[in-house]
C-alpha cells in the first residue's frame, strides 16, 4: 500500500483536520497518566452527551451479560466510555512516540506459543477483537516480524494517510478489505503473521452464529484463511492498565483442532474465543458498534427495534 505525500493535503478543506492532528501531536508529548486523566474526562463528556451511542453500547452489554444486574450494565458502559476517551488520545500517541517510550509502556504476556511458532516457521493468524487499544499489540509484535492487517479506507484522505503511516511505523503491510483475498493468502504463506479483526457485523453475507447469548452476523473467513495457509490461530487481548500505567498484551495458546473445515462450526468457535477474551475486562471492548445490527431472517421484523 503506497503512501501519499502529506503535501497533497494542503487545501483549505483539510485545515480543520490538520488542526486536530496538531492538537493530538501536542498531547502525545504528555505523560501517559496525564493523557489517561484527560481521556477519562472527555470520555465521561461523551457518555453524558452521546445518548444514541450510549444506548447502543448499553443494549450490547445487556444482551451479552444478561446474568448481571442493570446497574452493572450501566457501570460497564460508563467505564467503557472512559476507556474510549483514553484511546482517543493514546492511539494517535502510539503513532508518534519513540520506539523506546512505546516499548516501555507495553508488556506482552503468554508469548511462548507465539515464539515457538515463529521459530518453527509456522504461519500465524492473531485473532484480535476490537479492544480500545487494539493497535498496541500489532505495533509491539510488528517490531519482531512485519505484520499483515486488513484495513478500511477512511473517507478523509489526510486521516487515512496518517492512520496508515502510524500503523505501519514498525513495519508490515495493510490489505484493504475489498482487495482480492489472494493477495492476503499469498502474504500469509510467505510467513507474515496476520493480525485479524474478526468481530464486525457482516451484513447479509455473514453466517448467523452466537456472539455471547445472541445470534450475530459474522464473517466466516477465519477457518478458510487458516486452512488455505496452514496457519495456527492465536487469540490476543489488549488491555489498558488503570491510570495511564501502560498496556498489557495477552497471547493465548493456539486454538486446538482448528479449523475443522465446517464453516458454521469454525465461526461459532471463533465467536466463543472472542467472548472469552472480552469477559475478563468487558469495559475495554468496543461496545458502541452495532454488533447485532443485521438480524437473522426469522427476526427481520425486529431489526429496526433492536437498538431502540
Amino acid at each position: 500500500m503506497q503512501s501519499t505525500p502529506l503535501s497533497s493535503f494542503l487545501s483549505p478543506k483539510y485545515w480543520p483536520t490538520w488542526f486536530a492532528l496538531g492538537f493530538l501531536r501536542i498531547v502525545s508529548f504528555l505523560p501517559l497518566p496525564v493523557i489517561a486523566v484527560l481521556g477519562q474526562f472527555v470520555g465521561l463528556l461523551f457518555y453524558i452527551l452521546g445518548f444514541t451511542r450510549r444506548r447502543i453500547a448499553l443494549r450490547n452489554i445487556s444482551v451479552c451479560f444478561p446474568e448481571l444486574p442493570a446497574h452493572e450494565w450501566r457501570k460497564i458502559n460508563r467505564q467503557h466510555y472512559q476507556v474510549l476517551g483514553q484511546s482517543l488520545f493514546s492511539v494517535p500517541m502510539n503513532w508518534w512516540i519513540s520506539k523506546k517510550r512505546f516499548n516501555r509502556l507495553v508488556t506482552v504476556h503468554g508469548r511462548e506459543g507465539y515464539d515457538e511458532a515463529l521459530a518453527s516457521g509456522r504461519n500465524i493468524i492473531i485473532l484480535a477483537p476490537h479492544f480500545a487499544a487494539i493497535d498496541v499489540a500489532g505495533l509491539a509484535l510488528a517490531q519482531e516480524r512485519p505484520m499483515l492487517s486488513m484495513y478500511q479506507y477512511a473517507k478523509n484522505g489526510l486521516v487515512d494517510e496518517v492512520v496508515k503511516r502510524g500503523r505501519l511505523r514498525f513495519g508490515g503491510e495493510l490489505v484493504e478489505r475489498k482487495a482480492p483475498m489472494r493477495n492476503l493468502i499469498r502474504a500469509i504463506r510467505k510467513g507474515r503473521p496476520f493480525y485479524y479483526l474478526p468481530d464486525q457485523d457482516a451484513g447479509r453475507k455473514g453466517l448467523f452464529v452466537p456472539f455471547f447469548h445472541e445470534m450475530a452476523s459474522t464473517y466466516s473467513v477465519l477457518g478458510k484463511f487458516a486452512e488455505m495457509t496452514n496457519a495456527i490461530v492465536i487469540p490476543c487481548q489488549t488491555r489498558i492498565r488503570p491510570w495511564g500505567q501502560g498496556y498489557d498484551v495477552f497471547l493465548s495458546p493456539a486454538l486446538d483442532n482448528f479449523p475443522t473445515g465446517d464453516d458454521l462450526q469454525d465461526t461459532t468457535r471463533m465467536n466463543q474465543e472472542v467472548a472469552n477474551l472480552i469477559r475478563p475486562n468487558p469495559e475495554q471492548y468496543f461496545w458502541v458498534h452495532k454488533r447485532f445490527k443485521t438480524r437473522p431472517p426469522e427476526d427481520a421484523e425486529k431489526s429496526v427495534k433492536f437498538y431502540q
